[in-house]
């Protein structure tokens, strides 16, 4: 038979019905009542007759995903030599069509970002006592803007040295630094151990080749904080909080006077002091876990950092302060009530931000929206830097071991997790409560006799 030509395809009209014409052997068009012309094709496999319509319809040209006379007559060459040798074109063309589907989602994992991987792992990997909010934070602000969009296989050391030199060095936040490093290592830890990231990240960390001395100021000390407050910056901060309480309360207008830091933050501070206590358990706590009677706060497991029960045997100089708190928030089930959210506690953070706003000197000099901005709390003219409210619970078991209090009985004060062998922790279940009671009561005589704490709270 002859093959039909382009003028007579473009001939065809649309009829009232579809209808199917022989344009050579085993190739057939199909005209539907709209005018759209498609390829048809019949085969043989293993005896059975096989009629398929081709992907793209008819186009004189070919172009614009359409398929020419001369493309479907060779197309319908190749299906008929693979029919010949049993092969149905359908199946090829499934495999193909998966393979292809294969390397694009390759290719789109090729290229997944950086901020990709970060929020899974903020999701999977990771699970901090705030939700994460503090990385979510620091990512936002210093990492993300920046890499957030950067496939995570281009991501490399000097893209994380430059970042971080920034921060540490440009705005002089060398603690920040280190924090920022170490998650970045501990991301891609746990990156490097996991699919598809083990594979985009087929040369290593790229936060393991860089080092810390790299980030940060010259002279700078990594590490835990060491900070302690001397006997005078304690009489200096008591007597900061007298003063600016004293002024505000004799103030004639205190619409526009000084606000002191807020007496339940205050009474928060010289509980962490006598208690040792981590300011964010401190927080957390709730009335019906205070017996001001017999002189106990209990901390429950859930409240702690270690995941341990915990019970203060109070002094009697952090039973005043409690006994204080008590006045101002009893009729709260929450010892330190929200005040902008119902039935639960203050940001734990709140009194460590109240701290640094009131000691602005040792910022980066960016303003913060609705925060104070001063320096009244800077103690000994800022020559020991700044101080926060876990340098209280430092110099809480600092003092301890000044006074003679053992190792073991400070840190189980403390609620550290115990070292030693878990041969020793399984079988070691002595509680040490007469110990802890007796190291509590002389730290509290000791806070005593440093400044005469009675008289100012009184």
């Amino acid at each position: 038979m002859a093959r039909l030509t382009v003028r007579a395809l473009e001939s065809l009209k649309p009829k009232s019905a579809s209808y199917k014409v022989t344009v050579d052997r085993d190739l057939y068009m199909r005209v539907a009542v709209d005018g759209i012309k498609t390829w048809l094709v019949r085969y043989v496999i293993a005896g059975r007759q096989i009629q398929v319509r081709l992907p793209r319809p008819y186009g004189s040209s070919g172009a614009d995903g359409h398929m020419s006379l001369a493309q479907a007559v060779a197309e319908n060459v190749r299906i008929q030599a693979l029919a010949h040798d049993g092969i149905d074109f359908q199946f090829q063309r499934a495999e193909l069509d998966e393979a292809a589907k294969l390397a694009m989602a390759q290719a789109e994992t090729m290229n997944t970002p950086f901020r990709v991987l970060f929020n899974t792992w903020l999701t999977d990997g990771v699970s901090r006592e705030d939700g994460n909010a503090e990385l979510r934070r620091t990512f936002d602000k210093d990492i993300l803007p920046t890499i957030g969009d950067l496939p995570v296989r281009e991501v490399n050391d000097g893209h994380l040295l430059e970042l971080l030199r920034k921060v540490g060095r440009e705005r002089g936040r060398g603690r920040t630094a280190e924090r920022m490093l170490s998650e970045c290592r501990q991301m891609y830890g746990w990156a490097i151990k996991r699919q598809p990231w083990r594979s985009l990240l087929t040369h290593g960390s790229p936060a393991e080749l860089v080092e810390l001395k790299q980030v940060v100021l010259q002279g700078y000390e990594p590490g835990i904080r060491e900070r302690t407050l001397s006997v005078d910056e304690l009489r200096e901060l008591r007597d900061i909080f007298a003063k600016t309480t004293q002024a505000y309360e004799e103030s004639a207008n205190r619409t526009v006077a000084v606000r002191p830091l807020q007496m339940e933050s205050q009474l928060a501070l010289w509980i962490c002091l006598g208690a040792g206590c981590r300011i964010g358990e401190l927080l957390k706590a709730r009335w019906e876990s205070v017996d001001l009677d017999n002189g106990v706060w209990f901390v429950p497991k859930k409240d702690t950092k270690t995941k341990v029960d915990w019970t203060v045997f109070l002094s009697p100089f952090a039973l005043q302060q409690f006994k204080a708190l008590h006045a101002l928030t009893s009729k709260n089930p929450w010892c330190f009530p929200a005040t902008q959210k119902e039935d639960t506690h203050v940001c734990i953070k709140s009194v460590s931000k109240q701290v640094g706003d009131r000691q602005v000197r040792f910022k980066d000099g960016k303003a913060l929206k609705n925060r104070r901005q001063d320096n009244t709390l800077v103690l000994a003219s800022g020559k020991n830097e700044e101080w926060t409210p876990h340098d209280l619970r430092r110099t809480a078991s600092t003092m301890m071991q000044a006074l003679g209090v053992h190792p073991d009985v400070i840190d189980r004060c403390q609620n550290h997790i115990i070292p030693g062998s878990k041969v020793r922790r399984h079988y070691l279940h002595h509680d040490y409560a007469a110990e802890k009671r007796a190291a509590w009561a002389m730290l509290g005589h000791r806070i005593e006799t440093i400044f005469s704490f009675e008289q100012a709270a009184a």
